[in-house]
């Protein structure tokens, strides 16, 4: 830290701030040339709920309360904003459990509005107050206006001389110009076409997931109106809906949709943030996904949108940010929550100047301070109960989980959500790890939590390019993950089973690129990891080659049919059904453009055509089985007096895999899934029964001999997926008897049905 003396002298150089325990001097005028010369009147009002909550207020005079909590300021400011952007400032005057509230007669939804934080300026100590700076509300349901972070944003002067001391330094000019504004909204108005949603509540077991982003899904979809495209309104449509329901997926997953801001590195390289994972308004829609208008009109989009996948049968899952903020570390701009209470809502370092960063953003949300928790808690309980939504996936849910610095599945944020009537009853899922000391905790959540398994996709990707040096991972990974999740009633459906997320290679680019390409980013293509377990075929990037192409296809269609047999729930990447390329981008977070959109013309072209098919079967067959997804995990214990278990293991030899098989080097697995006796009842209380399969996995450059099962396994079996095959319209409907010796083709998996005919038609 520096010394007494150097930090009085930077105060010297800034701006004095009032003094500890001192109001300023509020009188409801803007001091700068061109405001309003008297502000509104403003009543008590009440100090919930927080935000700005439009009402009938005494006397049936209808107005807005706002409410904010600002713990340990000094003064709160509410600034109100017309359409030519002159704003009139009002003192909120009460101050009720650090919360301060009035009730302002006379504003209506459609108004822009932000608040002004005054206290004290001492970065030493954490306190950051500066009320020149413009504040969004947290509590803000829409939000008017895009973040483009010029130097008056920023609490800090940012180009004062002396870099070690830069952030201390106060910066007093207005940054109101600059940011956005948040709007408020008649959250209570009467919504005809949202009344008569109906949520699908899909069973997790039953839960196929997948994720997609709400402009890159729809800004290049030929169906979709142009006027539409990239918005709420373009995911909602009917051409957009169909290729869901087509494919048979049950729920969609979206990228961050709360307001986000872009960072300021990327505004200097003329790019944006796309992804969306630098949020700053946890309950306001992203504006720039809106078709109809950002001064509220994007609230009623969004649930219109919601109702709409509803109708079709699919669940609206949010992947949400609650981790960090846009504001970054000591030197990002002062956009919401530093300028409210600096020290209350962010983990600061044993040195206050810095933040705590567990999530590699430049700050950490204080999840353990109740009003921290508050906000969260608040936001989740907004989206399900009046924005509709059906759960939710948490990025670097770990840093969540920690109480002071540890990694804590009794934390109290986990302690909340168990507790609460509405959060435990939606779908639940951690990214569960951050990038701090002891942050990586899969298979640690506890019960109604599920959790994104990487070790699955790491297995499955390895064992692909053949580099598994032995085949018991992957036996885990493909029956439910028991290793991780069999425990604390926990169930095969507590793993997300993925292969490739937004984060990394397309399954495309999984089998086209081994190393990253990502210098469109502007970052010297050190951004994205460098452990992508990518094999490209014999060729790095795209090639004319036809055997390579051909077999990168097989291998697409291999890593698809691995995922969907998986016991455990699938979840798939927009546009890897259709064979989607980012040219080896793994990291385009700031793409948004045709390399991070995708390209439905894909569709018509005759290379990947019949991965749609495929997944779509892949999918109805998973519907149909419930031995395909199970909802409890596997005893491979004798089911019947014949020794038939239900789930069994084989070498090509056709025998059961012994203790020294799994230990051994092997390009192919083999699993039975028996479907006699599986564990649960159906809704009329009948045990489930269902079809036995064999599955064979061969990653094995050469054609393989492989002895069927005989009896008592099965007496013949018909080939139901052949991934080998081109065309995927149709099964194979070849029959083989057990115990026959069949040539599996080189690199594919074969999916069998157990069949009661002794003697297989002629082939």
């Amino acid at each position: 830290m520096s010394s007494a003396a150097e930090q009085e002298a930077v105060r010297e150089g800034g701006v004095p701030s009032p003094e500890v325990g001192r109001r300023p001097a509020l009188n409801g005028r803007r001091r700068d040339a061109g405001a309003r010369e008297q502000g509104p009147e403003v009543w008590p009002g009440a100090p919930t709920p927080l935000g700005a909550r439009f009402r009938v207020g005494p006397d049936g005079v209808a107005g807005t309360n706002f409410a904010l909590w600002a713990g340990g300021a000094a003064a709160v400011e509410l600034c109100l904003f017309d359409e030519a952007g002159a704003e009139t400032r009002a003192p909120l005057a009460e101050l009720t459990h650090e919360i301060w509230h009035g009730f302002v007669p006379g504003v209506r939804p459609g108004q822009r509005y932000g608040f002004r934080v005054h206290g004290r300026w001492d970065p030493w100590t954490g306190a950051r107050w500066n009320p020149a700076k413009l504040l969004l509300d947290p509590y803000a349901r829409a939000v008017d206006g895009d973040f483009t972070l010029p130097p008056e944003v920023y609490g800090h002067v940012r180009d004062w001389p002396q870099q070690h001391v830069a952030d201390t330094v106060r910066d007093d000019r207005d940054s109101a110009p600059f940011v956005p504004k948040g709007v408020v909204v008649h959250d209570d108005a009467p919504d005809d076409e949202w009344a008569d949603d109906r949520r699908p509540k899909t069973p997790w077991a039953d839960s196929v997931i997948y994720e997609l982003h709400v402009r890159g899904f729809t800004k290049r979809h030929p169906g979709i109106p142009e006027e539409l495209r990239g918005t709420y309104a373009g995911l909602a449509h009917p051409a957009a809906i169909g290729h869901l329901v087509d494919l048979g997926v049950t729920a969609v997953e979206l990228l961050p949709v709360h307001q986000f801001a872009h960072e300021d590195h990327l505004l200097r390289r003329g790019l944006r943030n796309y992804w969306g994972y630098n949020s700053i308004g946890y309950f306001a829609p992203h504006a720039a996904y809106s078709a109809s208008g950002t001064a509220g009109q994007q609230v009623g989009e969004f649930k219109r949108m919601v109702r709409a996948l509803h109708a079709a049968g699919i669940e609206v899952i949010l992947d949400v940010v609650y981790n960090h903020t846009a504001e970054a570390g000591e030197l990002g701009p002062m956009l919401s929550l530093r300028g409210i209470d600096n020290r209350g809502y962010y983990r600061l370092q044993s040195d206050p100047r810095r933040y705590a960063d567990y999530t590699g953003c430049g700050n950490t949300l204080h999840v353990v301070q109740p009003q921290v928790l508050r906000l969260i808690t608040d936001s989740l309980r907004y989206w399900v109960t009046e924005m509709g939504v059906d759960g939710f996936r948490f990025d670097l849910a770990a840093a969540l989980a920690r109480s002071m610095h540890d990694v804590d599945m009794l934390s109290p944020f986990l302690a909340v959500i168990a507790q609460d009537p509405v959060l435990r009853r939606v779908k639940l899922i951690a990214e569960p790890w951050d990038v701090g000391n002891g942050g990586y905790q899969v298979g640690a959540f506890p019960p109604l939590w599920t959790e994104w398994n990487d070790r699955y996709r790491d297995a499955v990707r390895d064992f692909w390019r053949g580099a598994l040096p032995d085949v018991r991972d992957l036996g885990y990974r493909l029956s439910g993950s028991s290793d991780l999740y069999a425990w604390g009633g926990r169930r095969p459906y507590a793993s997300v089973n993925f292969i490739t997320a937004h984060d990394g290679f397309t399954l495309r680019d999984l089998v086209s690129y081994e190393r990253k390409h990502n210098e469109a980013n502007g970052e010297g293509n050190r951004d994205g990891t460098n452990d992508n377990r990518a094999w490209n075929c014999g060729a790095e990037g795209e090639t004319d080659d036809p055997r390579i192409n051909a077999l990168r296809r097989r291998q697409i269609r291999n890593l698809l049919t691995t995922l969907l047999l998986s016991t455990g729930v699938p979840m798939l990447v927009a546009g890897d059904e259709m064979g989607r390329t980012q040219g080896g981008n793994n990291n385009a977070y700031c793409q948004d453009n045709e390399v991070g959109w995708l390209d439905w013309s894909l569709l018509d072209r005759p290379g990947p055509r019949g991965l749609p098919a495929l997944t779509s079967r892949l999918l109805a067959l998973r519907s149909a089985h419930p031995v395909l997804r199970r909802r409890a995990f596997f005893s491979g214990r004798p089911q019947t007096a014949d020794g038939l278990r239900d789930l069994a293991w084989f070498t090509p030899r056709g025998t059961e895999m012994t203790e020294q098989d799994w230990y051994a080097p092997a390009s192919t697995v083999a699993l039975y899934l028996s479907g006699r006796d599986i564990p649960g009842r159906d809704a009329r209380g009948a045990q489930v029964t269902d079809d036995s399969f064999l599955t064979v996995l061969h990653a094995g450059s050469r054609p393989l001999a492989f002895q069927l099962p005989g009896p008592p396994w099965a007496e013949a079996y018909e080939l139901v997926v052949d991934t080998s095959l081109e065309d995927q319209s149709a099964e194979p409907g070849t029959l083989y008897r057990g115990g026959e010796t069949v040539a599996v083709p080189a690199r594919a998996v074969w999916l069998l049905r157990v069949c009661d005919e002794p003697e297989p038609r002629e082939r």
